[in-house]
């Protein structure tokens, strides 16, 4: 890959001393007020950036309250039980990355004596953790001079140093690390990331960038050249695939069927109501009934069609359709991705937004 053209401006040091200030000074009047910026307990910082992944500010706020109250110390997250921690995450989807903070919560306890260590290869080595989240826990509490690129801050790199190359290739995020490490202020890394943070996601918006209010509207090449929204290059992402997913409604003594979905698939080791993908030469409702009696040992029959709803993940999107089935065989083999629950005990359990629109409890 060709160097981006104005790289070699990007790691100008006389320019980026003028970024690194000019965004200081705009962070510190005119960032938002946000509970994790009012501590620099690195605890909570890592919670709040594995949060804010993939994640709206607004939802993340109250999650992110609710979660270090349950939860105050990286000991007490260590010592909860697994479902527990997914049930405090409920809602906020992408569930691997419950089960990453509470698998590190687990190491920083037993090898770090429950605080997060401070050196950025050793948090880097921590599950779920990569380079932007290491920064930023690194930079915001331990206030050392490492970057933290995400899109936002590739966003804004893009515009100000007018760099035309596609940000979702690895070449082109090296470059963006490479900018960023020359860039970043050593004096104060803290805000310094946070601002470029904050500039990417109030000011430097994706569509209809607020050029005017800038601070760095006079170093921006983009602006200049007229051609700020056409940046960054990004490859569009793909149509998610639609899937058929049959789900069972199955009641025995008042109680409803759950299962736990597989390891290492879409929502994986978490609880549901049992699902199948349709298989195309079978008709509707056929699909399920076969998954539950081959995988489960158990008997059903008179499916009745009761609903359809829609749940869109990344790059796949559920078409639900829910029917309701009567048991006429439960094996006696006792399956532990099995349940029968009442309602109540359904609503305690950590259940996947797209189990609770079928269930209706959206």
């Amino acid at each position: 890959m060709k160097k981006p053209k104005n790289i070699n401006e990007a790691l100008d040091t006389e320019k980026n001393l003028e970024v690194q200030g000019k965004l200081i000074i705009w962070y510190e009047k005119n960032h938002r007020k946000l509970p994790w910026r009012e501590t620099t307990n690195p605890y909570h910082i890592w919670i709040s950036e594995i949060m804010l992944q993939q994640t709206r500010v607004d939802t993340v706020i109250d999650y992110y309250k609710r979660f270090i109250a349950e939860f105050p110390t990286v000991k007490k997250l260590a010592d909860a039980d697994e479902e527990r921690v997914l049930k405090a995450w409920e809602g906020l989807g992408y569930y691997s990355r419950a089960k990453h903070i509470h698998q590190t919560a687990k190491i920083i306890v037993e090898k770090y004596q429950g605080e997060m260590p401070k050196d950025y290869t050793e948090i880097l080595k921590l599950p779920g953790i990569g380079p932007y989240t290491a920064g930023a826990i690194a930079s915001i509490a331990f206030h050392q001079p490492i970057p933290a690129v995400d899109g936002n801050v590739m966003r804004v790199f893009s515009r100000v140093f007018h760099i035309k190359e596609d940000i979702t290739l690895n070449a082109t995020q090296k470059k963006m690390q490479q900018i960023a490490e020359a860039a970043v202020s050593h004096k104060n890394p803290s805000f310094f990331n946070q601002g470029l943070m904050e500039l990417g996601a109030l000011i430097c918006t994706p569509t209809s960038p607020k050029c005017l209010i800038c601070p760095l509207y006079a170093l921006c090449k983009a602006k200049a050249l007229g051609v700020q929204e056409t940046l960054p290059i990004k490859t569009k992402k793909l149509k998610p695939k639609e899937v058929i997913m049959e789900m069972a409604l199955v009641y025995k003594d008042e109680k409803i069927l759950i299962t736990k979905r597989p390891k290492g698939k879409l929502l994986g080791d978490l609880w549901g109501l049992p699902s199948a993908e349709k298989e195309k030469n079978l008709q509707g409702g056929k699909s399920i009934i076969l998954e539950l009696e081959e995988t489960y040992g158990i008997r059903v029959k008179d499916a009745k069609y009761l609903l359809e709803k829609n749940h869109i993940f990344t790059h796949i999107k559920w078409k639900m359709q829910l029917y309701a089935m009567n048991l006429v065989e439960e094996k006696t083999v006792d399956y532990p991705e099995i349940r029968w629950v009442s309602i109540d005990e359904l609503k305690q359990l950590p259940l996947p937004t797209a189990f609770k629109k079928i269930i209706c409890f959206n």
